[in-house]
């Protein structure tokens, strides 16, 4: 989601090794008897505003800091109730009325102490701040809401009203099938009200987004980029306290050193091992490996807005130019199976009849020559400089791809930046070429096919970064949200991955096996089907 400098990968390493000298000295100043987790994290949230992250590594760092009106069930994707205890929905499926619960506690810190519980207020300005542009916060830290932008919300929220302190009114302007699931993901995730004004009067409202408050299981006690997140659990917790009192994310972007440390007991949860390290890590006999298969997409995107990507032969020549089975054979390692729709296997509407785009060099120069191209030509190609979920190794895939593109005359640059700065470049449309991936976030095949290929995500800064906008495409995937029957929206999904092959807007790269190695002193840890890491009902042996 491209080449790191190796002086930018030695000054890591030293940040890695000054935090797991600085680890035992923390876990020291613990209470005498708590119980401590340690995250063994790959990276540092670019801050905690829920609002305005599109990635894991934010949302996981937020989440265990803020609720949202309604949560999918820990480890699932059924939808609970959260914030709101309860709520209808009118017949025409246009209204939505949540009852919110009473007597849920604001955390504090030491810029702020609450005078008050939740209230709808607070509700509000969860929308208000993405999606007035009038809002004081609109642009505090960020003005790109991505996920509020990418899904949708701004057309098709007609009002969200405060009937009475503990009542919040939602009307639509057309019926929206995954409206309950969307409120459940991290963009939504509440921030107090109270908190912000106080903070715009102390002229430094980007404090709400630095040192956060919300009403969530764990209250931030300490942030270092690139070293460690220190939680203590929240005792105030309206769901009752958490099991653990202290949380600790160890942030180690080396996948070997995660290991490392798990083997040692100095971290208890991993993410993203090594797939070369997994025969090691189940042999490990204080190690339990979760796995499951995972609803996430690694993929290659082209820029259809730039030359010579505007033109589907040539995208589709790039697709049967490279050799797909081997590089998830080489990178993989049985971690992961060849992506040919952008859809996981496991996502409901996955259409398994589509058959993928051949390797073929040859048939690729000939798709280039017809394009004008025979010569082939230049471009870039930009490769993640971070693990993530759907690609283990994003450098060495670029490698492989940039090698196989060489053949039929198209020679690829690999670029890379920052994790946070790649991101950001990709959503401008800076690339020619570049990986990226998903993980969902809700259980609904929207939040592929349109999050990431629908017209209102393909505008600057949004998840589109293939910036691809198709209209046959693009109304079968909007005819599907207002459907509610699942076997119509089936149908429809089913022929907007049709579409998708045909126009090639990515090369699709694998789908990843989710694997978790945990040590045999956690007890609870489940792993969510959206690939999060939830410390909320997790327990240590002592």
């Amino acid at each position: 989601m491209m080449t790191v400098l190796k002086s930018r990968r030695k000054f890591a390493l030293k940040r890695t090794a000054l935090c797991v000298l600085a680890l035992p000295a923390l876990l020291a100043v613990s209470q005498v008897g708590a119980k401590t987790l340690v995250y063994c994290s790959e990276g540092s949230p670019e801050n905690f505003a829920p609002s305005i992250n599109t990635t894991g590594t934010s949302f996981d760092a937020s989440e265990q800091i803020y609720d949202n009106l309604v949560d999918f069930e820990r480890g699932g994707t059924k939808v609970v109730p959260g914030l709101a205890e309860k709520w209808e929905v009118s017949k025409d499926g246009l209204e939505y009325t949540f009852h919110l619960r009473k007597g849920v506690k604001w955390q504090s810190n030491k810029n702020f102490k609450p005078t008050r519980d939740m209230n709808a207020d607070d509700i509000l300005f969860m929308f208000e701040r993405q999606w007035k542009e009038n809002d004081p916060y609109f642009k505090v830290t960020s003005s790109n809401h991505a996920y509020f932008g990418d899904m949708g919300m701004p057309k098709l929220l007609k009002s969200v009203d405060k009937v009475d302190d503990y009542t919040i009114k939602i009307v639509l302007n057309q019926p929206e099938a995954p409206f309950l699931s969307n409120l459940a993901m991290q963009y939504a995730g509440v921030q107090s009200k109270e908190y912000a004004i106080a903070m715009l009067k102390a002229g430094t409202p980007e404090k709400i987004d630095q040192e956060p408050v919300g009403t969530g299981p764990f209250m931030l006690v300490q942030y270092q980029k690139d070293a460690i997140i220190r939680y203590k659990a929240n005792p105030q917790y309206w769901a009752g306290k958490a099991k653990i009192d202290d949380l600790i994310f160890s942030i180690t972007p080396d996948a070997s050193v995660r290991w490392a440390k798990l083997q040692k007991g100095e971290c208890h949860v991993m993410p993203y091992p090594n797939p070369a390290d997994l025969p090691a890590i189940r042999k490990d006999p204080n190690v339990v490996v979760l796995e499951q298969p995972g609803l996430n997409v690694g993929y290659l995107a082209y820029n259809t807005t730039k030359k010579p990507f505007d033109d589907v032969r040539v995208r589709k020549a790039v697709n049967m130019a490279i050799n797909k089975k081997a590089i998830v054979d080489a990178v993989y390692l049985g971690t992961g199976v060849p992506a040919t729709n952008p859809i996981p296997p496991t996502q409901w509407s996955y259409n398994k009849s589509i058959k993928d785009d051949a390797f073929n060099p040859e048939e690729a120069k000939k798709l280039l020559a017809a394009a004008g191209l025979k010569d082939g030509f230049t471009t870039d190609l930009w490769a993640m400089p971070v693990q993530r979920p759907y690609n283990p190794n994003a450098k060495r895939i670029a490698e492989l791809m940039q090698a196989d593109l060489a053949k039929v005359g198209i020679k690829a640059e690999i670029k890379s930046f920052e994790w946070g700065e790649y991101r950001k470049r990709m959503q401008a449309g800076e690339h020619q070429m570049g990986m990226l991936g998903w993980t969902g976030d809700n259980g609904d095949p929207d939040n592929f096919l349109n999050t990431l290929l629908g017209c209102s995500a393909a505008k600057n800064n949004g998840s589109n970064v293939a910036k691809f906008c198709y209209q046959p495409f693009e109304d079968l995937v909007q005819k599907a949200k207002v459907v509610s029957n699942p076997a119509e929206r089936t149908k429809l999904y089913e022929q907007a991955q049709v579409i998708f092959k045909q126009q090639a807007p990515w090369f699709t790269i694998a789908h990843a096996v989710q694997i978790k190695p945990v040590r045999k002193e956690v007890i609870g840890f489940k792993l969510s089907p959206f690939g999060r890491h939830s410390f909320y009902g997790v327990d240590m042996a002592q």
